[in-house]
């Protein structure tokens, strides 16, 4: 899974540690998260003198009030997203106090820092490969009783798999010409320097008639790959959100994201709603945290919530099992979690140009020119599932996107039944394809992200002192009390309480209430309560 930010490819034997089988274990650093709102008790992001890169990214409601904005605010753009409305901007002085500045301007929605993503990978293992069945996971979720008919028919559906790129002359890749686009580079050189791509595109869609190393679990299916992460898996919640745009605009109907982080943002829940809108389905990474803190881990709780039960939502999470079908020791548990795919010790292609001591080679016979190794992460069982959605789609065309999430959990090897390690189960990839065939689509759609609520506040002044009392809203960790006075905004009290009271000097002012949930993202908000208070 790559988390954005610092984002690094899914070390190879990241997802379940077998120890019987490690001979030796490489330790990969992993680059720091940075959250996308603040940690329990902190200042205001806004306040904060930490911004990455020292870029501000900026959600507004129309073009004019950001060219206002702007006007008044001069800063030189990054990139800019005008399908979800947000631009990234990298000021001339200190980007905290321009992000205030900005964040009071009308029409600016929220100003925030970017919420970093690294790739979902367990640190680098040196497997004993003979102890391993090459390519057991295939096996495994059956994808290798597939009606021919229906393998042959995913040629019509795209998958996106939006990572660090890929090794497009890899033989299980180049079968397939895939289509190729760098976000960063906005151009079609997508060289995957890292590695995490390349194994996640072969695991969802390499060539099943190649003749030539694996077989992805949509062999025949489209390949879209755009590059959203740097060498080292680095990227943010902005580079993540435009290639799901470009993703979208570009036919995919299944985008793989096997990337993540502790924090959400505005600019990731727009994306996932542009692209739910439009009848994509998103699969993402739970994480590999279960043996570090167990965290929520995002875009993967945005897309099957907290809470839910794998219930509804607006795509599916996924987690990563073992050989046995038990639970990979390192994959992340939780209410958010949809369902579960081989992610210990899995074999795909490996990209030429990544490092051989976090993608170990094996020999694998009968290969005539490419490179193969295994790896583990919740990552690598993430794409298995987007191709299951391919061949679910190739089954029945007429299912909607939330018809095929439905189809792979109640489909999987859980029974029906759902816990909080394996979701609804291992992926069962003949039940799906079998079970889409008699279902009839239905009309309710995936709900996206829900929008923040209106806060009820209710004010008091006596004299110079304000006090503000409003409800306990559900899944909210604190709340910000925020004041505008002469066209400047600033933090008065950051609480876990229901109420706060301060003094104000003698003026109009503006406040809002803010209820931000332990990620830091909003939960719900108030409309802004005017208080004037005298000079005497």
């Amino acid at each position: 899974m790559i988390v954005t930010g610092s984002a690094g490819a899914d070390p190879p034997g990241m997802g379940g540690l077998d120890l019987r089988s490690v001979n030796r274990v490489v330790i990969t650093a992993l680059a720091a998260l940075v959250l996308a709102g603040p940690a329990h008790g902190a200042r205001d992001p806004l306040s904060s003198a930490v911004w990455p890169s020292g870029t501000a990214v900026i959600a507004y409601e129309s073009e004019p009030a950001l060219a206002a904005a702007l006007e008044r605010h001069p800063a030189t753009i990054v990139r800019k997203i005008p399908a979800l409305r947000t631009v990234a901007v990298r000021p001339a002085g200190r980007v905290g106090a321009y992000a205030a500045r900005v964040d009071a301007e009308p029409g600016i929605v929220r100003v925030e820092r970017a919420a970093h993503r690294r790739s979902l990978v367990e640190p680098g293992l040196a497997l004993d490969a003979s102890s391993l069945p090459f390519q057991w996971q295939y096996a495994a979720i059956g994808a290798d009783r597939v009606p021919a008919e229906v393998a042959q028919a995913a040629a019509g559906v795209t998958i996106a798999v939006v990572d660090t790129g890929a090794d497009v002359t890899a033989p299980d890749l180049s079968a397939k010409a895939p289509q190729a686009y760098s976000i960063r580079r906005r151009d079609a050189d997508v060289t995957d320097a890292n590695g995490h791509g390349t194994f996640v595109s072969a695991l969802a869609a390499g060539s099943a008639s190649n003749g030539e190393g694996i077989a992805g679990v949509a062999g025949e299916a489209r390949l879209l790959v755009v590059q959203a992460g740097t060498p080292n898996g680095a990227f943010t919640d902005v580079d993540e959100a435009a290639a799901i745009v470009y993703a979208v605009d570009h036919g995919a109907r299944i985008v793989n994201l096997s990337l993540g982080g502790p924090g959400t943002s505005t600019t990731e829940r727009r994306a996932v709603e542009y692209a739910v809108s439009r009848g994509v389905l998103l699969v993402a990474a739970v994480g590999n945290g279960a043996l570090r803190g167990n965290k929520v881990e995002y875009p993967a709780a945005l897309l099957q919530p907290v809470g839910s039960r794998g219930v509804g939502g607006a795509g599916l999470a996924v987690a990563a099992s073992d050989r046995s079908g038990a639970r990979a020791g390192f994959s992340s548990t939780g209410t958010h979690v949809s369902l579960a795919a081989p992610g210990a010790d899995v074999l795909s292609a490996v990209s030429s140009a990544s490092s051989e001591s976090e993608y170990p080679r094996v020999a694998l016979p009968g290969s005539l020119g490419g490179l193969y190794g295994y790896s583990s992460g919740t990552s690598f069982a993430a794409p298995q599932v987007a191709g299951a959605a391919a061949l679910v789609w190739a089954a029945n065309p007429l299912l909607r996107a939330h018809d095929v999430a439905n189809v792979l959990e109640q489909s999987a090897q859980g029974g029906g039944a759902w816990n909080a390690e394996l979701g609804f189960g291992v992926l069962d990839v003949p039940a799906a394809v079998a079970r889409a065939q008699v279902t009839e689509p239905t009309a309710a759609p995936f709900a996206p992200p829900a929008a923040p609520s209106v806060l009820q506040v209710s004010a008091r002044r006596s004299g110079k002192r304000v006090t503000l009392t409003w409800p306990r809203v559900d899944g909210a960790a604190r709340y910000r009390v925020n004041a505008r006075t002469n066209g400047r905004s600033r933090l008065l009290v950051t609480s876990t309480r229901t109420s706060a009271a301060f003094s104000l000097a003698p003026g109009t002012h503006s406040l809002t209430v803010t209820a931000l949930d332990l990620a830091g993202a909003t939960v719900a908000v108030s409309r802004a309560w005017r208080v004037q208070v005298p000079r005497r």
